[in-house]
């Protein structure tokens, strides 16, 4: 009888050892980022914003572009205030009369979408940089690492005060000097990888086959030197958010007409010693929220992709 137990249990065991082989890698990840408490709580922080950013306009008590909408002497008014019209401002207004709430909903779709963007092109340029260094090797990769080098030296911040100063304000200037400042990072993390894949005996077989290089680089070796280029590309994510709300609050990110987070915190920081805290305060809890929640996903993800984790 005790026979037949273990050789159930032994069934069972193999058959789960089995099936958790048989789950694909992406499917692996979300479980373990889901099974993360600190991660779900991120991924739920981040899945509201975004989802707010998106429905936007039909979530907002106000369009914030609409001038005619705008009422200055609804300036300045304090949570919970009414306007004159009978709308209720939950966290108040601005001094230009606009309705916080709605001027945050309409910021975050600018601050997700600068920082999504300009992330997702960096990662495209960066990657494709750092997989053709890595791969031809010799003074090519020198040259390509050498500019990197220089690129990473400077301050990010730096670097996009200077673009901004050349091109000017807008949504698709401060995308572009993001994209400057953080394309070497991209390129970096993923040349490390590829000059170990490339080393690799599928390698090897693949180019023995005279497979194309481009085939070679896109559908062998990149897909291996994902893990790491995931973590750095959520974390680059919060970085550009941050880094656009510096700018912003400089005055030199997006013009008034489009506001960001950054910008919102802008408009109500002198307001701070004269006692009007939520026009600056409520922004600036929303921007803290959305960042902090990336890098708490960012933080499962190193921990799940790391290659010397344990079980």
């Amino acid at each position: 009888m005790s026979q037949e137990k273990n050789a159930a249990i032994s069934v069972h065991a193999r058959s789960a050892s089995g099936e958790a082989r048989s789950r694909s890698p992406f499917r692996q990840v979300i479980s373990a980022l889901l099974h993360d408490k600190l991660a779900l709580v991120g991924i739920l922080l981040v899945l509201a914003f975004v989802l707010a950013a998106l429905f936007a306009p039909l979530i907002a008590p106000q369009n914030p572009y609409d001038l005619s909408q705008l009422d200055i002497l609804d300036g300045r008014l304090p949570p919970g205030s009414q306007s004159m019209g009978g709308m209720v401002y939950l966290i108040g207004t601005d001094d230009q009369g606009r309705d916080l709430m709605s001027a945050i909903l309409y910021g975050l779709r600018t601050s997700i979408l600068v920082g999504i963007s300009s992330a997702a092109i960096a990662l495209i340029i960066g990657a494709s940089i750092g997989l053709m260094s890595a791969y031809t090797g010799g003074r090519l990769d020198s040259f390509l690492m050498r500019v990197v080098d220089i690129q990473l030296s400077f301050p990010a911040i730096l670097i996009a005060l200077i673009f901004l100063a050349i091109l000017g304000q807008g949504v698709d200037k401060i995308i572009l000097a993001l994209i400057v400042t953080q394309w070497g990072y991209y390129a970096r993390t993923i040349r490390g990888s590829a000059l170990v894949e490339r080393k690799r005996a599928y390698v090897d077989a693949a180019r023995s086959m005279a497979l194309p290089d481009r085939s070679i680089l896109f559908r062998h070796i990149l897909p291996n030197c994902l893990p790491p280029l995931i973590v750095v590309a959520t974390m680059r994510v919060a970085y550009a958010i941050m880094l656009e709300a510096t700018l912003s609050f400089l005055g030199i990110g997006l013009p008034v007409t489009e506001p960001s987070l950054g910008l919102l915190i802008s408009n109500g920081f002198e307001h701070l010693l004269s006692g009007d805290y939520w026009i600056s305060f409520f922004p600036g809890l929303v921007l803290l929220l959305l960042i902090v929640a990336i890098n708490l996903i960012g933080d499962s993800l190193r921990d799940i992709l790391n290659p010397r984790r344990e079980g």
